[in-house]
């Protein structure tokens, strides 16, 4: 079985409690003690994954960087979702709220944008297979181990997936500075796909093409744009923000 070292205190934590990975062995730095990993031990322990004591140089060797808080894992890599499992959670009762990353190639930023699809209700996040992060493990410590939750679907032709969605009644708003509306203008408490385009790039324009709307985030200043992470991040809340106001107003019975 293919398997991979994922870093980190809330990685690791969040894989064992999400039950998303196999667990093959767990590495815990020598001179490092804390709470945290105490626990996570115990729940290796109880589990019955093999427990290695190591110094902390050979869990440095296995992330390749320094950030591994003294945890380490061997794991199976990141479970991908099938698309049709995708649109099982688009299905009109769900109310879809999904994420689409075209061309989004930094893997902080995509860890980053996990993390806030997470908190923002996403129920999925959709990457294309090409010119695309992965979700290694440097992605899940970057979502502060947000992917260990989310399902993650890859595509072979974005366009053609957003096609597919509009199919099933989904409207897809693609993210961009040029767009005729702001993210303020919008209705998002119905089915909705967003796009986030690539951090140079912005969504590319076969994308831009079958999008429902183009969508823009109102600013001042000297700097061009934001981020792809913030601005995905603050197009996320506007969504969450709308649909959690239609809730509200929802009558009692």
């Amino acid at each position: 079985m293919k398997s991979e070292i994922l870093y980190g205190i809330h990685p690791v934590s969040e894989a064992l409690k999400s039950g998303s990975r196999q667990f093959m062995a767990l590495y815990a730095a020598r001179n490092k003690k804390s709470g945290r990993l105490t626990t996570l031990l115990h729940l290796a322990e109880t589990r019955k994954i093999p427990v290695e004591i190591i110094p902390e140089a050979r869990l440095t060797a296995m992330a390749g960087n320094d950030r591994h808080q003294g945890i380490c894992a061997r794991v199976s890599p990141c479970p991908i979702s099938d698309f049709s499992e995708v649109l099982e959670r688009s299905e009109p009762g769900c109310r879809p709220f999904l994420l689409l990353l075209d061309n989004l190639e930094d893997p902080q930023n995509l860890g980053a944008l996990i993390r806030t699809a997470l908190c923002a209700g996403v129920q999925a996040v959709v990457l294309p297979r090409d010119r695309s992060a992965s979700p290694t493990p440097a992605v899940s410590k970057a979502s502060a181990g947000a992917l260990e939750h989310m399902p993650v679907d890859r595509v072979t032709n974005m366009a053609r997936t957003i096609g597919l969605l509009k199919d099933r009644g989904i409207w897809v708003f693609g993210l961009d500075a040029a767009g005729d509306r702001t993210v303020y203008d919008c209705d998002f408490t119905v089915p909705l796909a967003l796009v986030v385009g690539g951090e140079d790039t912005g969504v590319r324009p076969l994308v831009k093409k079958n999008c429902d709307a183009l969508i823009a985030i109102p600013q001042t200043g000297m700097i061009g744009s934001l981020n792809a992470s913030v601005a995905g991040a603050v197009a996320m809340y506007e969504v969450f923000r709308q649909r959690r106001i239609r809730e509200d107003q929802r009558p009692d019975f």
